[in-house]
């Protein structure tokens, strides 16, 4: 079951892009994600792209620490160690928010999606960001 739960996170994620606190759907559209309720925390690790888009931060194996919530853009330090700063919500307790607007021809719509509980992720909302080495190895 928990691998089931797992499979459906990191599927979400990808279909969700919930690697960036705002991005832009398509040219009248944007969808801002962020995490809701979480602990402050420091780690280190190394930032890595993710498949589904935005970043991600990777332990030494190059496995998932966390899926980084953020609209900077860090593709400068791509690939290096560093220490991301910001509130982290993790699988058993996440509550994500994800808010989508798109304009046409009709007028504005929107729709707000709260995910809650066991979303197979972690994800760390990013306030700041070091570098703590040019290599992750």
């Amino acid at each position: 079951m928990k691998l089931i739960g797992a499979a459906f996170g990191i599927a979400a994620m990808c279909s969700i892009g919930a690697v960036a606190q705002t991005q832009t759907t398509h040219e009248s559209g944007t969808q801002k994600i962020e995490v809701k309720d979480g602990k402050k925390i420091t780690i280190s690790g190394c930032l890595a792209r993710n498949p589904g888009g935005g970043y991600m931060l990777t332990d030494d194996t190059g496995g998932m620490k966390y899926a980084l919530v953020t609209n900077k853009d860090l593709s400068k330090d791509l690939e290096r160690r560093v220490s991301v700063r910001g509130k982290a919500t993790d699988r058993g307790d996440a509550h994500v928010k994800i808010e989508s607007k798109a304009e046409s021809s009709v007028g504005t719509t929107g729709s707000t999606e709260d995910l809650k509980g066991d979303l197979g992720l972690r994800y760390l909302g990013v306030d700041s960001v070091k570098v703590l080495s040019k290599s992750c190895r």
